[in-house]
């Protein structure tokens, strides 16, 4: 199986990085600096399960991949921000032929629905991945905790054979799989968890442990953590009482320095997927929300985020 990872950042450097490391057909889609980089460097993993460094890795860019005009790869790995999703989409497009898959490991919906208009129903699977890594200042990938996870399937539901040619192509590859058989339900409870936790630590400026350490602060995340729970619940994916349980334990854990990279690209000053996370959440929950009478938490925390990437924009 041919593998297309678009990018070689902190999630696609690192599952793609531990894919060719297990022998598997990995390209990596990047910019020539780059491309560059990586022949000068190799593409390195620092990471709790076991620092990686690996020479000649294969790249190509997008120009590249658009002249050669060759065959199409078998799935398209993508792990993008949302905010660069088109571009994105046009730089492996070329990739793409009328048997390829799309596995794409963004946060939230919207992207699906973007896939879908471009590539076909039938191209696009649905992902979750669980990781918290980054780039340091020499470009190395930096795994951040003990989390390495993906997890894949069809959007319809079941696992079909091409689902579990890919699980197999991603077997013993150093991180945990899993082939879903309902893929919209654990990305729905990826999304509330990572609303409630991204609009509360955003909102606050601050961990999930100074946040209950404050009068109110409990309060405020349980309505956020409802809001979100009961949107998913309107679109048929309400949450399971496992997934309640394990989002309860990091969302109300005393002293907890857990925030979301969220308010990390905030402290930065960097750009923000507020309007996929958050946005289109509150697109989506429309009934629910005009409903109530009382003031939304989710709505006060997308309009300060807003309100953050207006100040940003007019400062660039």
């Amino acid at each position: 199986m041919r593998i297309l990872v678009v990018g070689a950042g902190a999630t696609g450097g690192y599952f793609g990085g531990r894919l060719a490391a297990a022998g598997r057909d990995v390209t990596f889609l990047v910019r020539e600096a780059r491309a560059a980089q990586l022949r000068e460097a190799g593409l390195v993993i620092r990471s709790p399960a076991g620092d990686l460094t690996l020479r000649d890795v294969k790249t190509v860019t997008r120009e590249a991949l658009e002249s050669q005009g060759g065959q199409p790869f078998d799935l398209v790995l993508l792990s993008c921000k949302a905010y660069d999703l088109d571009n994105a989409i046009d730089s492996f497009a070329a990739a793409v032929g009328p048997n390829t898959l799309i596995l794409p490991l963004l946060n939230g919906m919207r992207h699906l629905e973007v896939l879908q208009a471009r590539f076909g129903t039938q191209a696009v699977l649905g992902g979750v991945c669980l990781i918290a890594s980054t780039l340091n200042d020499k470009r190395e990938i930096v795994h951040l905790n003990d989390v390495q996870a993906i997890t894949f399937g069809e959007l319809g539901g079941g696992v079909s054979p091409r689902v579990q040619a890919v699980a197999d192509q991603f077997g013993n590859a150093g991180f945990h799989v899993k082939a879903s058989d309902h893929i919209l339900q654990e990305m729905w409870e990826k999304w509330v968890f990572l609303a409630s936790l991204a609009g509360s630590t955003c909102l606050f400026r601050a961990p999930v442990g100074v946040i209950l350490s404050t009068p109110d602060g409990a309060t405020i995340v349980e309505r956020l953590f409802a809001e979100c729970r009961a949107i998913a619940a309107e679109h048929g994916h309400a949450v399971r009482d496992s997934f309640l349980e394990r989002s309860r334990a990091m969302l109300f854990a005393k002293g907890s320095s857990l925030t979301a990279s969220m308010l990390r690209d905030v402290q930065n000053g960097s750009r923000i997927e507020a309007d996929h996370v958050l946005g289109d959440l509150i697109r989506r929950g429309g009934a629910i929300q005009h409903a109530s009478n009382e003031l939304s938490v989710l709505r006060v925390v997308y309009s300060q985020l807003k309100a953050y990437e207006a100040q940003r924009s007019e400062a660039a």
